[in-house]
């Protein structure tokens, strides 16, 4: 998985990220591709290759992937079966077939795009489970912010080009798409770019295939992100243009024919539902690590009359899961390194000064007098002060301030308590005279071993209060505990009776422990059995089911939401 609070990693991300927006902003590369790709006709598996009408159709619906290989893997593993037998709660069985084409979601890289990203965390995993399946599916995919930090040069060269990245065949042009499906269904996968910005060509080609819909036929919509949920899981303020252009496109091109939204992002799943038995499914659980479900805190209806119904992992299990923050030096050695750095850079204009027994009791000691005055340490302070009053989630409201303040001043306490049991572990314990390079050696490391220690554990006890009292740094305090498990994949099948059959497919704690197949015919890599804690695919909740006339599913109105 990939380590979030790497702290050289954070930097290069971040001049990706600021190069990627820059760049996206004065050459929209989707403009390019529109010129270069002129407008095509929808991918048409209503038909089969014979010119025949379709009675049925599988496909699956993978979001946020191209992680850690255990968790990216696990899911490409249940979707390269030819077929998948998923049982729910109450016991009852579902055999399902493996789809003929798999979508994937947005994200399908991280923590950038690069052609070599791609190969190593998503297309090998995928290449390495299809080994001696089923026939390979068709891949369709759209992009997420993490595919665009590369300006989309890779995503473009491996899925819109009429390649066949991991043997897969794909059929798109450009980074959306149409997809035609039996019985009046469409699939259709919207890029909105870093800005959530949808552009013209991509509106006139969407209008052209409109234009192609039957009055009575009906859409499963895919975005990169979950609209919907932005106005409660974003900061206030942050990035409203993403729901505009999500209602303009439903209102304006397609006509209110989405009867099923889907979209990752959130790297856990989640779906709401409202009177009418329309669907929206958040189901990012492809292989990041995992998001929480238990924020936020009262968005169990959304403005718009949709009601959640079902949530993976269960709102108690996701808060439960936050306490882990306690280990965050685990999880994080890198990030200890750099608070070791910090803590000594902080405290030690202060302990250049703080001789023990040799000097004035005034300068005894890093906490008192007028050593806490030295212009150094005060810089430092106010630099280490601003950073975490910035790096304070914009969800505390008008607490922010504070609570980057109560941060800072933790760090603060806890290097100069370092320090001062360091001066007098050296003076007054051990008798090291001062000044002397002896004594200056053992309190330089004996700071930095603090500050490996302490710096990493207040993060985690500050990102855990922030989140399960506040509702704050949901990204942050789970993708430091990069957790592979609690996957999820969606499978969808369309019938003879042209109904959408939705099957959640859930991996509790996906496979850490693999060999190699014995058979050219299987995976590259099985399971390897004393891993017993791992466990199979499941369903989430019982298969979501829509009539073609759009009727309210057979499940409506049953919360099966765990508190």
């Amino acid at each position: 998985m990939v380590s979030w609070f790497d702290p050289f990693m954070l930097v290069k991300m971040a001049l990706r990220a600021a190069f990627s927006e820059l760049i996206g902003r004065q050459a929209d590369r989707r403009l390019l591709d529109a010129l270069e790709a002129p407008m095509t006709e929808p991918s048409d598996f209503s038909v089969d290759a014979n010119g025949g009408l379709r009675e049925e159709v599988w496909f699956d619906y993978v979001a946020d992937l191209g992680d850690g290989w255990n968790s990216t893997y696990s899911v490409a593993l249940a979707v390269s079966r030819k077929t998948l037998t998923l049982r729910d709660a109450a016991g009852l069985e579902y055999e399902t077939r493996g789809g003929e084409i798999l979508v994937f979601g947005g994200d399908a890289v991280y923590p950038v795009a690069s052609v070599n990203g791609y190969e190593e965390r998503t297309l090998r995993p995928y290449a390495a489970a299809l080994r001696g399946q089923r026939p390979p599916p068709h891949l369709f995919a759209i992009p997420g912010n993490h595919d665009w930090y590369d300006g989309l040069t890779s995503f473009v060269r491996l899925f819109c080009q009429g390649r066949h990245p991991a043997g897969l065949p794909t059929r798109q042009r450009r980074s959306y798409f149409a997809v035609k499906l039996p019985h009046g269904w469409w699939l259709l996968g919207t890029d909105m770019q870093l800005e959530s910005d949808i552009d013209a060509p991509q509106v006139r080609y969407f209008q052209a295939i409109a234009a192609q819909m039957r009055q009575e036929d009906r859409i499963i919509l895919c975005h990169a992100e979950p609209a919907w949920l932005w106005p409660q899981v974003r900061p206030p303020g942050d990035r409203t243009d993403l729901e505009n252009n999500v209602e303009f496109l439903q209102s304006r091109v397609l006509g209110k024919k989405v009867s099923v939204f889907l979209a990752g992002d959130l790297h856990h799943y989640r779906r709401h539902e409202n009177h009418e038995g329309r669907q929206k499914i958040i189901a990012g659980g492809g292989g990041a690590f995992l998001h929480p479900t238990h924020i936020p805190r009262k968005e169990f209806q959304l403005a718009d009359g949709f009601t959640l119904r079902a949530c993976f992992p269960s709102i108690a299990a996701s808060r439960r899961i936050c306490w882990r923050n306690f280990g965050f030096l685990w999880k994080n050695p890198r990030f200890g390194v750099f608070t070791g750095i910090l803590y000594v850079l902080l405290v030690w204009p202060l302990m250049a000064d703080a001789g023990v027994g040799s000097v004035s009791s005034e300068t005894s000691s890093p906490l008192r007098g007028t050593a806490l005055l030295d212009p150094v340490f005060l810089l430092v302070t106010a630099v280490l002060m601003l950073g975490l009053i910035g790096f304070a989630d914009r969800r505390f409201g008008r607490l922010r301030g504070l609570a980057g303040l109560l941060h800072g001043l933790m760090h603060l306490t806890a290097a100069l308590l370092i320090a001062r049991g360091t001066t007098l572990l050296a003076g007054s314990v051990l008798g090291l005279p001062f000044p002397s390079p002896q004594r200056d050696l053992l309190c330089v490391a004996l700071i930095f071993l603090g500050g490996f220690f302490m710096g990493p554990t207040i993060m985690g006890l500050y990102l855990l209060v922030s989140l399960n009292a506040f509702g704050a740094h949901p990204n942050e305090a789970f993708s430091s505990l990069a957790i592979p498990d609690w996957k999820n994949f969606l499978r969808i099948h369309i019938d003879r009776d042209g109904r959408l059959w939705i099957f959640p497919v859930g991996i509790r704690r996906v496979t850490r422990a693999w060999k190699p197949a014995s058979s050219v015919d299987d995976p590259e890599w099985v399971a390897d059995p004393r891993d017993r804690r791992a466990t199979p695919p499941a369903l989430i909740e019982p298969p979501i089911v829509i009539e073609r006339s759009a009727a309210p599913p057979r499940d409506a109105g049953r919360a099966r939401v765990s508190k």
